[in-house]
């Protein structure tokens, strides 16, 4: 996949280097921890495109965001006009994640973490979270976001002293991550499409 981007605003296909138009493509990656999301790296490490290499792919750029410590489902595209409206903080869909902390949470974190604090001037909060399992001096929640901000999980859980050991995003709306490996992309389908796209955006599935 090549790295030269023709980034359109219109929605309009992105043309291929012969100047024909390059047909909507639509891939699901499980990311893996340790790649940075972007093109390329200033301090030289290693990004989330090393993963397409050797893939029959046009260029395709991420829909949001997993930090450098996160991993889990991360979307790719071709289509600026579907991409904004899966990133749009007002309406695009909820965002499910499984989180390892460092801590046995009672119902009171749980409640919290949905209640939500100010942190920086921001209001970080949880759609929801619940308690997936625990062990001996760890747990796995789960959480859902309905908006994207900055670090938001792992700075709303340092508000009540509790640390994230991994995070792995699982869902975005109805795609699912499932059994998908780690590092391995695949197309999504046309319903997996339909079900993020913006209510009469017309795409042609």
């Amino acid at each position: 996949m090549g790295l030269d981007k023709v980034a359109l605003s219109d929605g309009t296909p992105i043309d291929g280097p012969d100047g024909a138009a390059t047909a909507y493509r639509y891939v699901a990656l499980n990311k893996p921890r340790g790649l940075v999301t972007s093109t390329r790296d200033e301090q030289g490490r290693d990004t989330v495109y090393r993963c397409f290499d050797g893939g029959d792919l046009p260029w395709l750029a991420p829909v949001g965001r997993l930090d450098k410590a996160s991993e889990g489902l991360l979307l790719f595209c071709n289509d600026p006009a579907w991409a904004a409206g899966v990133t749009d903080p007002a309406t695009g869909p909820d965002k499910t994640y499984h989180v390892q902390i460092n801590a046995i949470p009672d119902g009171a974190l749980l409640r919290s973490l949905h209640a939500g604090v100010i942190e920086a001037g921001e209001r970080l909060q949880a759609k929801a979270a619940r308690l997936l399992r625990s062990g001996d001096k760890n747990a796995w929640l789960e959480i859902v976001l309905d908006e994207g901000r900055n670090r938001q999980i792992r700075r709303l859980l340092a508000a009540f002293d509790v640390s994230v050991l991994r995070l792995v995003r699982v869902a975005i709306g109805a795609i699912e991550l499932g059994e998908l490996p780690k590092g391995q992309w695949r197309e999504l389908s046309a319903a997996e499409i339909s079900a993020l796209a913006r209510p009469g955006a017309g795409r042609p599935w």
